[in-house]
């Protein structure tokens, strides 16, 4: 009798559990049925191939861990002649170190051999392009630059402050990508000079950049970039008119290079110079053939790492 009343309750209890589990396994699939699948962000690339446009900085950023060794060069006036080798005697060469710290921000420093000139920038990725979410791509680029020729002779009693010789950049970069070979970018800026020839002009140059590239093969694009300044527009440099900085140019693309041909009524190659002291005109022919050559290397590979991807759409 008891024999019989344990093997029941035993029954009983098997049955239970089974139930129990079969219940909890309809729920799973329940849940499963109804949870949605994971949105893949289908975020735009390649809005530019390079992250400058041509003399000035696109949306683009290095990869973290990425270093980019960047020769920009920027030869004389091609009017100049035979007597300079039209402008090829007479050039200016900035180098400089950009690196990746994560895939939102990047750093960098450089050299120029205009008024040797000293460089350092940051630029952060705020907002990227997104397919059906965000039209565009928001950045911030921030530069300072020094000036480290020797001081010019003043008057006895006058001082040259080391304050003089710094100046500073901030943009905003807004960007879009608006299929595989059209991408259009606008760059509201403001260079801060510490020391301006004259009172009469603002120590705030504004200027409003455009810029684009025009994709013609899958390694060549076309690039331009205009630099439109709303005030200042009658500082002089060494006695010198200024204007507004033009460019265009192609980009060529050979694996882990990026080779940059341009020309340009701008001899320099910082934000300051061509942004705020152009003193060629385009329009009188005083172009400058110039180039910019960006080698990267990957220093510290990402987890997952499968090699860099062609560009979406």
């Amino acid at each position: 009798m008891i024999m019989r009343k344990t093997c029941l309750l035993f029954i009983l209890f098997y049955c239970v559990i089974a139930k129990s589990f079969a219940q909890n396994d309809s729920l799973t699939d329940m849940l499963n049925k109804e949870m949605p699948a994971p949105v893949k962000k289908d975020y735009t690339t390649a809005t530019f191939k390079a992250t400058r446009i041509i003399n000035g900085c696109s949306v683009e950023n290095l990869g973290a861990g990425v270093l980019d060794f960047r020769i920009s060069h920027r030869f004389g006036q091609l009017n100049e002649g035979a007597s300079n080798f039209f402008g090829l005697d007479n050039a200016t060469t900035r180098l400089g170190l950009d690196y990746g710290i994560t895939k939102w921000l990047m750093v960098g420093i450089g050299h120029s051999t205009l008024n040797k000139e000293d460089d350092g920038f940051i630029k952060i990725k705020l907002l990227p392009q997104q397919k059906g979410k965000m039209p565009i791509t928001l950045s911030y680029a921030g530069s300072a630059s020094v000036q480290t020729e020797p001081a010019p002779i003043l008057p006895p009693g006058d001082k040259y402050d080391f304050n003089n010789r710094v100046y500073y950049t901030n943009q905003v970069l807004i960007a879009r990508k608006f299929n595989r070979w059209l991408s259009l970018q606008i760059m509201p800026t403001i260079v801060h000079f510490n020391l301006v020839d004259s009172s009469k002009f603002s120590n705030n140059t504004i200027a409003i950049g455009v810029g684009g590239r025009i994709k013609v093969s899958h390694r060549i694009a076309i690039t331009g970039e205009y630099y439109y300044r709303t005030n200042n527009t009658g500082m002089l440099v060494n006695g010198l008119p200024t204007y507004n900085a033009v460019a265009v140019g192609i980009d060529i693309e050979t694996g882990g290079h990026v080779f940059q041909l341009m020309l340009t009524n701008s001899q320099g190659l910082t934000d300051r110079t061509f942004i705020g002291q152009t003193t060629d005109s385009w329009a009188k022919g005083q172009l400058h053939f110039g180039f910019n050559i960006s080698r990267v290397f990957t220093v510290v590979k990402p987890k997952g790492f499968k090699g860099y991807q062609d560009e979406k759409w």
